[in-house]
């Protein structure tokens, strides 16, 4: 498989110096890279984003993560492997990712008091933007047909 084009963020040079920042941002957000390395890759998911899912797939991996942890995020429900604070940040991603499919209140009061019982307003800004910045990808990923383990450079 081959990408219809380079991806845009890559073409508009521009674009990256924005995108950069705002995984700046993120990473000063306090929250630990593996939880947004699993939010992400639930995001990706949720997307049939390949090139995405296969990208946090390898970034789990190379964190040390297992196996278990990492076959078993798309079933966080039903697997023994997750924390209650993980299973709070992959209740918030899919209820931000699947947005269309409520017709009111995407994310219920209960969910944001669960995750805000579980993270502060930093932390919490570094899941969202998390969450968003991956639908961004998975979207411009699906229109160009960016295949899993394509490079990015």
């Amino acid at each position: 498989m081959e990408a219809r084009m380079k991806n845009p963020a890559f073409v508009l040079s521009e674009t990256m110096k924005g995108i950069q920042g705002i995984y700046k941002g993120i990473y000063e957000g306090g929250a630990p890279q593996e939880l947004l390395e699993i939010v992400a890759l639930r995001t990706s998911q949720i997307n049939g984003c390949s090139a995405c899912v296969h990208a946090h797939v390898a970034n789990l991996k190379k964190s040390g993560e297992s196996d278990e942890r990492v076959g078993n995020v798309a079933a966080w429900r039903e697997a023994p492997f997750y924390s209650d604070i993980e299973r709070a940040a992959l209740a918030l991603t899919e209820a931000v990712t699947r947005m269309a499919d409520r017709s009111t209140d995407a994310v219920s009061d209960d969910l944001w008091n669960e995750v805000a019982d579980h993270f502060d307003e930093k932390q919490l800004s570094a899941i969202i933007l998390t969450i968003s910045i991956t639908n961004f990808f998975n979207r411009i990923n699906a229109t160009i047909k960016e295949p899993a383990g394509a490079s990015w450079a």
